[in-house]
């Protein structure tokens, strides 16, 4: 298939962006999207032009880094996949496709597609962890009863990874699905209580410094994430931020 490109092109942060026209011809259908890039910065490169950057690692759907806003969709017209899962069977003969980077404010722009999106990190590092006994003494986690359903639950959330769909969806930039998601793989376990209090507010303290807007309550998040994370967990990382403030 033959295709017209926008694509968002951006030296730098500091530079001022603009949309670029490319057309890509005998595209195959059974291409990954990435693949259909990767045809693109070759005739580029032959042609002594600046290859497109765009951001990826496993090609896989694991790794979350393949984040291109697609049409006006995080990671394009599919459903439950990455940007590196969708092919160009989702797109037709002649199509015009606009390819952007994920938009937010605490998302800065490196260059072309590819976005800054170390702020998920910080926000990890605020209480994205569990305490580990080293005394030589550890429980077997065998040992630690866990029921069926919460366990099952906190492997859901545990799925998320970190893409910034969520971010890129939300008209106010809202990264709360994202910690929600992180919250509660902990709070669901036994091995996360110790820390309970102290990881809710101070990741959520972390989301708020980050500049990350609130919740619309609209649930676009949940429909454009890769891995399906149900708002359930937004609503569960709010019951344990009352929970640890009534604690004081």
């Amino acid at each position: 298939m033959n295709l017209t490109l926008k694509i968002w092109r951006q030296k730098d942060a500091q530079s001022q962006g603009k949309m670029e026209t490319y057309n890509v011809n005998d595209i195959s259908e059974h291409m990954s999207f990435l693949e259909m890039l990767d045809v693109l910065n070759e005739q580029l490169i032959a042609a002594g032009d600046e290859p497109v950057a765009f951001d990826h690692d496993c090609r896989e759907g694991i790794c979350g880094m393949c984040s291109l806003y697609i049409n006006g969709e995080a990671h394009g017209p599919d459903r439950a996949i990455t940007t590196c899962q969708l092919h160009m069977r989702m797109f037709n003969d002649g199509d015009t496709i606009y390819i952007e980077p994920f938009r937010a404010k605490a998302f800065p722009i490196i260059k072309d597609l590819v976005v800054d999106r170390s702020a998920f990190d910080r926000i990890q590092h605020a209480g994205g962890y569990i305490s580990v006994n080293t005394s030589g003494n550890t429980q077997d986690a065998n040992a630690l009863p866990i029921s069926k359903h919460a366990a099952d639950e906190a492997m859901d959330a545990a799925t998320c990874i970190g893409c910034g769909a969520c971010v890129a969806t939300c008209k106010n930039s809202s990264a709360m699905l994202f910690v929600g998601a992180k919250v509660s793989q902990y709070a669901l376990l036994p091995q996360g209580q110790v820390e309970a209090a102290d990881r809710v507010q101070n990741m959520v303290a972390q989301m708020d410094l980050e500049g990350f807007g609130n919740c619309t309550n609209t649930g676009a998040c949940e429909v454009e994430c890769p891995k399906g994370i149900s708002l359930d967990n937004i609503a569960r990382m709010n019951r344990e931020l009352i929970k640890a403030s009534l604690k004081g």
